[in-house]
């Protein structure tokens, strides 16, 4: 069996990676600067090589001396662009300023540097519109990379999570489109319904989870099981800045449902606040584990749990589902063993 070399740029916690592994790839190095994110991509992938600083200082005769005479089959990478989530946006179409919506192009110098036979790149949906992206594809044209580029929903993929992600991929031999596969459709209780209370655990990323003052706990409570929402309160629990006429994010203090998908997995996944949040039936919010399970991660996978609840679900939210990174790997590892034999 032939074996396929990636690098992962971007790697956050390692979504990504879960999912080129799984598809076979062997990933031969990494680049994530956040300095929790490499923790735990180090707690859970201890052989592969990450550089943790600025992608921007990161001269890539290193990689290649990494790789040695040995072609590279996939270079992915999600560049943060959050000045393009709709969320920063609020949903206006213009992007938010932010210096890391030029890192896009640190993914181009990496291609053009080490010329792998294929590409893979994720980010939101807003992106698809920035003229940085459009210059992007233009020089990918002209590398050579035919680049094919659609918005899909994980949750089509066996992701138990309603989130669209732009994925841009391409290759030096040809027609290569992103991976359109019919799988069975997964809801919230197939990813967490059988897991113990978190007063009965041993799992510690089972046992992070928010605490509340008493006025927003009885809130909590309040709020019907499997899928009810802050609208269904008393007045007298209404929260102050939620009285105002057109205050957005209706889905804050929610509860996920069952037998549905869950609201995107945000880096304010731990704090029912930032939106659909709350336990199906349990008086609480989910739990890192949870919101960890809902991204499609092993069970087994390790979070690290000597930093904030903050931090925890940003690290989280932040990542590529590894079910969805699967499919997606998986649809460029049968194109390269259709090319290379």
């Amino acid at each position: 069996m032939a074996k396929f070399n990636a690098i992962d740029l971007f790697a956050g916690i390692g979504g990504q990676s879960v999912g080129l592994k799984k598809a076979g790839f062997i990933i031969k190095a990494s680049v994530e600067i956040d300095k929790n994110a490499v923790k735990g991509y180090r707690q859970n992938h201890p052989n592969t090589k990450i550089f943790d600083y600025d992608i921007r200082q990161i001269d890539t005769q290193e990689i290649k001396k990494l790789l040695g005479n040995q072609p590279l089959h996939l270079l992915a990478g999600c560049p943060p662009c959050q000045g393009f989530s709709s969320v920063r946006r609020l949903n206006r179409k213009q992007s938010v300023r932010d210096d890391r919506n030029s890192l896009i192009l640190e993914y181009l110098r990496f291609v053009k540097e080490l010329k792998p036979l294929t590409i893979m790149m994720e980010n939101v949906p807003g992106l698809i519109n920035y003229y940085l992206f459009k210059k992007v594809v233009n020089e990918l044209t002209e590398l050579g990379y035919n680049p094919k580029f659609d918005i899909l929903n994980v949750k089509d993929y066996g992701v138990p999570q309603n989130r669209k992600r732009l994925v841009l991929v391409g290759s030096l031999f040809g027609e290569l489109d992103v991976s359109r596969v019919y799988v069975q459709k997964k809801k919230v209780k197939h990813a967490i319904g059988n897991l113990p209370k978190i007063d009965e655990t041993t799992d510690e990323a089972h046992k992070i989870v928010a605490n509340h003052i008493p006025r927003i706990q009885k809130m909590i409570e309040l709020i019907p099981k499997n899928g009810g929402s802050r609208k269904d309160l008393p007045k007298e629990y209404e929260l102050e800045c939620h009285k105002k006429e057109n205050v957005g994010f209706n889905d804050v203090y929610g509860r996920l449902k069952w037998e549905n998908y869950s609201s995107t997995i945000t880096g304010g996944c731990l704090n029912p606040s930032k939106g659909r949040f709350l336990h199906p039936e349990e008086n609480r919010c989910i739990t890192a584990r949870e919101a960890a399970l809902l991204q499609t991660f092993p069970k087994n996978y390790k979070i690290p749990t000597d930093i904030s609840k903050t931090a925890t679900g940003l690290l989280i939210g932040n990542a590529l589902p590894p079910r969805f990174s699967y499919y997606q790997s998986k649809n460029i590892k049968n194109h390269l063993i259709q090319n290379l034999g």
